[in-house]
């Protein structure tokens, strides 16, 4: 997690990074596979590919598009004008989508949000990490963040606020890549081998700062270092001044689900200190949360 005064000091030096990373925030959800993609398997004949283009249609919506007319949603969601238009019109009438009234430009509603609530409220992980996140994020002075794999991302279910300092906002929901995150980390150091190398070689691995590991073989190495210590780091591989530790999270089989991790600045912390000094609150938190979840 960033605070203001960390975003400020680092925004100097951004601009030295600026060829090495990409243009698109890491906050920023990844892109999902145009709707064109999802044609309907010819083995699967209860693919429904009008639902698949509703839901392409409310990707497409982020905080680079949060507003855009019917001609850009189309081509944000990877079909033709007229297949939006339906979609468009379909998910206006339940309430999903709307125009701005001074723009008239679409927008999603608050009923967006409906869909993921449902799959928080429901978490078994969050309920049971809430009171150890508040723990940790009092005893170490930093954010403390639940977060559960997604793809070749991971995604923050819960956070709490640090008091002591001024956050930069990442709301749950914010997705960050498992190759370049300490939480991404901790969880594949908990997978065989051979499944978190091929994690690894589905997606790309552009570099987000001039530190960023990007070969397999590199974020392998970071991987047996965390099975060795019970924790995985990241220094300013994701944003200049940020660094990462966590600790991987397990269900009642012993199987990875998830990870804790803070993000101390580099304004307050250096990452030997930091290892000593956090790597142990870290640890603490993900087997207490651990020990409450169940099997499934």
């Amino acid at each position: 997690m960033r605070t203001s005064t960390d975003h400020h000091r680092t925004s100097d030096t951004a601009a030295s990074a600026e060829a090495a990373a990409p243009s698109t925030s890491p906050d920023t959800p990844p892109a999902y596979p145009p709707v064109a993609s999802l044609s309907e398997p010819a083995s699967d004949s209860l693919f429904n590919l009008s639902l698949a283009k509703g839901l392409q249609v409310l990707r497409a919506f982020n905080a680079a598009h949060r507003s855009m007319t019917l001609a850009e949603i189309a081509q944000a969601a990877g079909m033709t004008k007229a297949s939006a238009q339906r979609s468009v019109h379909t998910l206006q009438a339940l309430g999903y989508i709307g125009k701005h009234p001074s723009t008239r430009r679409f927008v999603l509603l608050p009923r967006v949000v409906e869909l993921g609530f449902n799959y928080l409220d429901a978490h078994p992980m969050i309920s049971a990490a809430h009171t150890y996140l508040a723990q940790l994020a009092r005893q170490s002075g930093e954010t403390a963040t639940l977060s559960e794999p997604a793809g070749t991302h991971m995604v923050y279910l819960a956070q709490v606020l640090t008091t002591q300092h001024i956050p930069v906002l990442t709301p749950v929901g914010t997705q960050v890549p498992l190759y370049a995150s300490s939480c991404g980390r901790a969880y594949l150091s908990q997978l065989p081998a051979a499944q978190a190398q091929a994690l690894l070689q589905q997606a790309p691995m552009p570099a987000r700062t001039r530190a960023t590991l990007t070969t397999v073989d590199a974020v392998m190495a970071q991987l047996v270092q965390c099975q060795q210590t019970g924790y995985a780091t990241n220094c300013e591989e994701l944003f200049l001044g940020d660094m990462g530790i966590a600790a991987p999270v397990f269900n009642a089989r012993g199987v990875v689900v998830g990870a804790i991790h803070l993000a101390p600045p580099t304004s307050r912390w250096n990452m030997a200190d930091a290892q000593q000094a956090l790597a142990p609150l870290v640890i603490e938190c993900a087997r207490a949360v651990s020990q409450l979840l169940p099997a499934d």
